[in-house]
């Protein structure tokens, strides 16, 4: 499917074909899926092969899989979520209240160089990316502080969504195998979303960008790091460089690719419409 070269390169960044082409490249001889911590261990054995298969190392397997433990406070949180069915008005009040639109235009001064130079390289403008930022942590404050191989190998030993989870684990796991960060160092909100700007394991594996030029990606430390990545995302999804983004514009419809929550889209839009301001 790919050319040898192409494929040499993702290989060497970490990133495996199961990971890579999605559920139907896993081993026909999965991990089984349990609905109580019963299983937690014997299934832990079984992920352990299967990492190995899809090519993660021994080393990130000890650190990172078999130290985890099955949690119940995952499980409580994946059957508790609740929806995004709410007014635009009240999600803004939410997420980006006026407190977070004075922050944004601060922060937007403060970081004038960083940002021009990822809009001047992505196309992305600043006050997206800010919009992100806030809307997504509080601008970097509240990224989650739960092991992110706990809460993964939880979901994805789970039966409820053990096909997605397991490859966001095996991404995961490849995070770590390509130097980026340590396993200790991977922690974020409960479903495994990493980083200032939440990106799910799979998506740091294929978007994130070493914005600060220190050989690493680093999405939890690293503000030029986050806010690249951010853009090269919405770029990588179809974002046309000076196209608007409100709605009915050509790139409101990449704000879908960021969040499927149509309340979201128009207040990630608004948000940053009035960081622009």
């Amino acid at each position: 499917m790919l050319r040898r070269t192409k494929f040499a390169r993702l290989a060497a960044a970490g990133l495996t074909a199961a990971v890579m082409f999605g559920a139907a490249a896993l081993p026909a001889n999965a991990a089984q899926c349990g609905n109580s911590a019963a299983g937690f261990d014997q299934w832990k054995q079984q992920m352990a092969r299967e990492a190995a298969s899809a090519g993660i190392s021994q080393r990130t397997i000890q650190s990172a899989l078999m130290p985890t433990r099955y949690s119940n406070k995952v499980i409580s949180l994946d059957r508790n979520q609740h929806s995004m069915n709410i007014s635009l008005e009240a999600f803004m009040q939410r997420r980006a209240p006026a407190s977070f639109v004075s922050k944004g235009k601060r922060i937007i001064q403060q970081n004038a160089g960083l940002l021009n130079s990822i809009e001047n390289r992505y196309g992305v403008p600043k006050e997206i990316l800010v919009a992100i930022w806030g809307m997504e942590t509080g601008f970097g404050s509240n990224s989650g502080n739960m092991p992110v191989f706990t809460s993964l190998a939880t979901l994805s030993y789970d039966c409820r969504r053990s096909a997605f989870f397991t490859e966001e684990l095996l991404a995961a796991l490849a995070i770590v195998d390509r130097g980026d960060m340590s396993a200790d160092q991977m922690r974020g909100a409960w479903a495994g979303e990493i980083g200032q700007t939440q990106f799910l394991a799979k998506n740091y594996l294929r978007f994130a960008v070493d914005g600060d030029g220190n050989g690493r990606r680093d999405l939890i430390r690293s503000k030029a790091d986050v806010l690249a990545s951010t853009a090269n995302f919405l770029r990588q999804h179809g974002w046309r460089p000076g196209a608007g983004y409100q709605p009915g514009q050509p790139n409101f419809a990449v704000l879908r690719e960021w969040n499927r929550a149509g309340v979201y889209q128009k207040a990630l839009a608004l948000f940053a419409s009035k960081l622009a301001g």
